[in-house]
């Protein structure tokens, strides 16, 4: 009994992790203990969350050994009539059987009624009127391009997809080197790309840039191209914008041959409120996946904010998950908009300032613990997955295990950093940067949780904003990016650039982000074919030949990219914790830290030039220079002499041991102990 009672009052490792959140001990073992019950409220004696979460293995669309059985969830309807080019879109042929549950039903004789690419919806009667729907769990979705409507799409080719990969395993110990993807706008051309073009153009790109993972956007279906995929209509297709089912198969397979990881931007946080391509109201209410009222509408996306609370809601994103999982072997997950579903008010213009707002009545807890129970569902449908959170409030607990009080995902997106840099490029001369803050918002994360870093994602990229390298050279990248050319703006911008991601990779967190084409410094930003623009993919694309051309700076900065992330793979930085600052100064606009062995000194200075920069170590012996943004090849000057040895030497009582460096302006180098 001593030993129960020990156990059930020994302290959590959040609170041990972070001692201020003792005083919200109640709160965060509430939280646990919601979690709880609600596992025992859903699962049966003996059952796992694996499962439970099986939605897509009864319901949608089965071939049986006398034809399909079609069922469906739609707890409202008063009927439902199975229509598509089978019957001739008949609404009384094919009547679905109630079977008492919420859940609808049709057996149908004959394997070739419903025949491969066929067109079929579900016509559902309820209170609210008769309207032909697409069926929830449809796994293809397709637009009539006469009508402009969309319609499910039977997926059932004569030769099924052969899965090669057995041989490949995530592994979670590895830190996510993520190249974030747009599969439609990865090609050249002014139109929408495809699964099989990414796969045979650009995951061998990935694969020499460096990166270990891919993180593909917008392939859960969506009617509007322009959403960027967070408009989710069909949460079980695959998106028919860039293909088939089996064409996505094809590039994931092929990724996993390559050693690349794949993970998928989810979406669940909310759904396109359209009737006649998404569920809103598919069995004639509202409440059967959203919230009712006021609640149920997200006042900045224009779209509809599920019910975490119920047990329907959960099966069914539950079973999303696992399907996604299993069906196409993703790896993981990047969870969209996680601040957004924490809190009832969204997080909108809040500023997170104490404890008290993470434990609120303005928190979802339904949703904290939906959180838990997807984070359990996927490391435990496949091993070594990873759960990236895009969690600006910085939710206490997020990137630890439930266990211990969290709430399981294994990275945070470091969305603070992006902001920094466009703050000090927009706000702040040259010369007048603020190395303190830029390395507080380096280091600056939750005790014992891991961060994904980015100097800019899509996010930053979109219409009305600007890339960084856009940010720094504007106009100027039109006709000054020459290699042969003077520009005295590109050459800032071009260093500037380089020594960002390079801050960011080093000392930001324990996985690194980019956004494909943002590692050579992509012109212009990202517009997506809406009335707008008159209907124009001009900016809904990626110019490759500009980094491929040989003529260009941008080859360069793709350069630099490759040694930057080549080096933090060698010699494992961001397995190596915290960085540790080593030297700052605000005048001289000198940052100089350690991580991993090794040492990251950055001169942000644009004129002022360092002749003999002192670095203190606690390492004696010999260093040598690693990387240097000023290389040549880099668009640099060549002014850093990477044969030089550093002797380590006795400074004085302020510094210590170390050795002094020649910095120039605008210049970053990477040293490490020689043979350490």
């Amino acid at each position: 009994m001593e030993k129960t009672a020990k156990k059930r009052t020994q302290t959590l490792r959040i609170i041990r992790e972070d001692p201020y959140l003792a005083a919200h001990e109640g709160d965060i073992r509430e939280r646990l203990n919601r979690y709880r019950r609600k596992k025992r409220d859903l699962l049966k004696a003996g059952q796992t969350l694996s499962d439970f979460a099986n939605g897509h293995m009864h319901f949608g669309f089965h071939k049986t050994k006398k034809g399909w059985v079609y069922r469906e969830w739609a707890p409202a309807a008063k009927a439902m009539h199975l229509i598509g080019d089978f019957n001739g879109w008949n609404r009384e042929s094919h009547p679905m059987k109630n079977m008492g549950d919420g859940s609808w039903e049709i057996e149908i004789d004959g394997r070739r009624t419903l025949a491969h690419l066929s067109r079929v919806k579900v016509c559902v009667t309820s209170d609210a009127g008769r309207e032909d729907r697409i069926p929830l769990y449809a796994t293809y979705v397709r637009q009539n391009k006469e009508t402009n409507d969309f319609s499910a799409v039977i997926w059932n080719p004569r030769k099924t997809f052969e899965w090669t990969d057995e041989g490949f395993r995530p592994k979670r110990n590895v830190p996510p080197l993520i190249y974030e993807s747009h599969i439609g706008m990865a090609t050249e051309e002014e139109r929408v790309g495809t699964y099989l073009e990414f796969m045979r153009d650009i995951l061998p790109r990935i694969k020499r840039d460096g990166y270990n993972t891919v993180q593909l956007m917008a392939v859960m279906e969506h009617p509007y191209y322009a959403s960027f995929g967070y408009q989710v209509a069909n949460f079980f297709a695959a998106s028919s914008w860039y293909g088939t089912p089996d064409d996505l198969k094809a590039l994931i397979n092929e990724a996993h041959r390559l050693g690349l990881s794949v993970l998928l931007d989810l979406v669940h946080s909310h759904a396109v409120k359209n009737t006649a391509e998404g569920i809103n109201s598919f069995d004639g209410t509202v409440g059967q996946f959203f919230k009712e009222g006021a609640a149920g509408d997200h006042p900045a996306w224009g779209s509809k904010v599920f019910d975490y609370g119920k047990n329907g809601v959960l099966h069914f994103l539950l079973s999303n998950i696992k399907f996604w999982l299993e069906e196409y072997h993703f790896d993981g997950f990047r969870f969209d908009g996680v601040t957004s579903m924490l809190y009832h008010d969204h997080g909108l213009g809040t500023a997170f300032m104490n404890y008290g707002q993470y434990f609120s009545a303005n928190t979802d807890n339904d949703a904290v613990t939906y959180l838990q129970l997807a984070a359990e569902l996927t490391h435990e449908v496949k091993k070594g997955s990873v759960l990236i959170a895009e969690d600006m409030s910085g939710m206490p607990g997020m990137c630890l295990p439930i266990k211990d009080g969290g709430i399981g995902f294994d990275y945070r997106l470091s969305m603070g950093l992006p902001d920094f840099f466009i703050k000090t490029i927009k706000e702040r001369e040259d010369g007048y940067w603020e190395m303190g803050k830029l390395f507080y918002e380096l280091v600056s994360r939750r005790p014992g949780e891991k961060c994904v870093a980015y100097a800019e994602s899509h996010d930053q990229a979109l219409v009305g904003d600007k890339t960084i390298m856009f940010r720094l050279a504007d106009k100027e990248m039109y006709w000054g990016m020459n290699r042969g050319d003077q520009n005295l703006i590109v050459e800032r911008a071009v260093a500037l650039h380089k020594m960002i991601r390079l801050v960011t990779i080093g000392a930001g967190g324990d996985g690194y982000l980019n956004f494909m084409g943002n590692e050579f410094g992509h012109p212009e930003w990202i517009d997506f074919p809406r009335e707008g623009n008159g209907w124009s993919f001009k900016n809904a694309r990626r110019l490759w030949s500009l980094s491929d051309n040989g003529f260009l700076r941008y080859q360069q900065l793709g350069d630099f990219d490759k040694a930057m992330v080549r080096l933090v793979r060698q010699y494992s930085v961001l397995q190596g914790g915290y960085a540790h600052s080593l030297r700052q100064h605000e005048q001289d606009q000198i940052l100089v830290y350690e991580k991993a062995g090794c040492i990251f000194a950055f001169n942000f200075h644009p004129s002022n030039s360092q002749t003999g920069l002192f670095i203190p170590v606690s390492d004696l012996g010999e260093y040598e220079v690693l990387l240097s943004t000023d290389d040549k090849e880099f668009g640099g000057y060549d002014r850093i002499d990477k044969s030089v040895i550093y002797h380590t030497w006795a400074k004085d009582p302020q510094f210590g041991d170390g050795f002094a460096v020649y910095l120039p302006a605008r210049t970053a180098i990477v040293l490490r102990k020689k043979n350490g």
